[in-house]
């Protein structure tokens, strides 16, 4: 396929036996064509009478030109243009894929007219640089490991570039040199994509992320979508707000959310039969597979598919659990007390145990390690007598004084086992810098940290627990308390914080109960 600018671009077409001019899926990937590729976006959607066209994007696998990591628009646009002008085109198709390709679709879907009728993604968002940058911080793991691993990808190593991309980018992290030679360390050379995200991490505004943000457009979709998402996803909470803008404009969107992670391959299958399904309907006219509720989401803690009319559910009602005296939880308001402190120290960075990563497996981990520390803050609930349901969105309200203007804080809610096992359930982060939030005559600022939502059971006999920290090394960069540019910091310095929770200074965690 030849570009405007003449740039060629392969891709390989898969066509269903005697289907003639079946509706067309287009897949845009940088991830090759072939092998596994192949089976799962070509063959699957093709045996189910649909022609694929599994398009490589520019620079990478054979399509010409030099690689521009997430500005796919114009080369969409223009391949759904000679799409349209082949012969055995049937004047409909769809867009599929998950992560990378479904932030491309996002891109050209407001645009690519009326014969775009349906559109699955999953595991994915309209806009990446908050992921990039959740809560302020930088999210270091996936973006040095996303850069390596697509560095590598069209070298001696690629078949093997998503296992190696993870051992170098943790050989890098533990070097103790500047953000911005990290790319060096991981795949022996600079990577511009890294270095662009480094340097323009500050100004949402600056070109090089409105072009990649196609999040303005996202209510401008006509066609059908439905996305699946999971509960240990990198880019969860964004592909939420992606539901929400569809749901603002009038639409109608199906979403999935289940027990997964990113590259959880277990949400594979169950993505393509979601794709086919919706398909069927909207090109072929064949509802007959789709579920009634839009919304299908799993119950972590009980194990349980549920299905909903909507997103945030209908039916809960929020509840704060405040933070007490002599690290307790609870849902009556706070006494008087004194605040709690700790130190962050970035030359021993808190690490995390669970959690969202890009590559590695997210799946709840044990965190009484880390809680152990002198770093982390934990406050428990007594034991549950009852079932606690909690599906939704999740904050947590916190007052805090810090030593520096320039600190994390990081928090995250785990389910504690009769055994005293303590298992993340979700977290978030808030970057503090002068100003921001303001803070009062007596240095105490109130910040709220928006973590991942939930669907999640509390079981009776089991406790809530909150951990607040400084750090989640090396999914996060180090915050240095210096304040000097994130790509060349060298220089740090410990920051002392506290944690108020008083009458004046009610610090809580905000849940969605479901009412009983």
């Amino acid at each position: 396929m030849k570009m405007p600018d003449g740039v060629v671009l392969l891709a390989d077409r898969y066509v269903p036996v005697g289907a003639g001019r079946a509706p067309a899926v287009l897949v845009r990937s940088p991830y090759g064509r072939r092998g596994m590729f192949g089976l799962a976006y070509g063959r699957a959607f093709a045996r189910h009478g649909f022609q694929v066209i599994l398009q490589s994007c520019r620079g990478g696998f054979g399509s010409g030109g030099v690689a521009a990591p997430l500005d796919e628009q114009d080369d969409g646009l223009a391949t759904i243009e000679w799409m349209r002008a082949q012969p055995w085109y049937g004047g409909s198709f769809a867009l599929h894929g998950p992560s990378y390709l479904g932030h491309a679709h996002w891109g050209i879907a407001p645009y690519a007219g009326p014969d775009l009728k349906a559109m699955a993604t999953q595991v994915t968002a309209s806009q990446l640089r908050d992921a990039a940058y959740v809560g302020g911080s930088f999210a270091l793991e996936a973006t040095l490991s996303w850069s390596t691993l697509t560095a590598m990808m069209n070298g001696p190593l690629s078949g093997a570039a998503v296992f190696f991309a993870p051992r170098r980018t943790r050989r890098a992290v533990t070097s103790g040199r500047p953000v911005g030679e990290f790319d060096v360390l991981a795949a022996g050379r600079r990577l511009p994509f890294y270095q662009e995200v480094l340097t323009h991490h500050a100004d949402p505004d600056a070109p090089f992320w409105k072009k990649r943000d196609h999040s303005g457009t996202v209510g401008e979709v006509d066609a059908a979508v439905t996305m699946t998402g999971g509960w240990y996803d990198v880019f969860l909470p964004w592909q939420l707000r992606d539901y929400a803008a569809l749901r603002k404009a009038g639409r109608r969107p199906h979403l999935t959310i289940g027990p997964w992670h990113h590259a959880d391959v277990r949400h594979g299958k169950l993505a393509t039969l979601d794709a086919l399904a919706w398909f069927r309907a909207h090109l072929l006219g064949d509802p007959s597979d789709l579920r009634e509720s839009p919304v299908r989401v799993y119950v972590t803690g009980v194990g349980e598919w549920r299905d909903y009319d909507d997103w945030p559910v209908p039916g809960t009602r929020e509840r704060r659990w405040h933070l007490h005296a002599g690290h307790g939880l609870g849902l009556d308001g706070p006494g008087e007390s004194a605040p709690d402190r700790f130190r962050f120290d970035p030359a021993d960075p808190t690490p995390f145990a669970g959690g969202p990563t890009l590559l590695g497996n997210s799946a709840p981990r044990d965190n009484r390690r880390v809680e152990r520390r002198a770093d982390v803050l934990v406050y428990t609930s007594p034991v549950l007598h009852d079932d606690l349901d909690a599906i939704g969105p999740v904050t947590a309200d916190l007052y805090v004084r810090t030593s520096t203007e320039h600190a994390d804080l990081v928090v995250r809610v785990c389910d504690v086992h009769p055994d005293g096992t303590s298992l993340n359930v979700c977290e978030g982060v808030r970057r503090l810098a002068p100003g921001a939030p303001a803070a009062g005559e007596d240095g105490v600022r109130r910040a709220e940290v928006e973590l991942w939502p939930i669907a999640h059971r509390f079981r009776r006999g089991h406790r809530m627990r909150v951990q607040v920290a400084g750090g989640a090394y090396p999914r996060l960069a180090r915050n240095l308390g210096t304040g000097e540019p994130l790509a060349t910091g060298s220089t740090s310095v410990p920051v002392d914080q506290e944690i108020f929770h008083d009458p004046v200074h009610p610090s809580a965690l905000v849940l969605r109960h479901l009412e009983s």
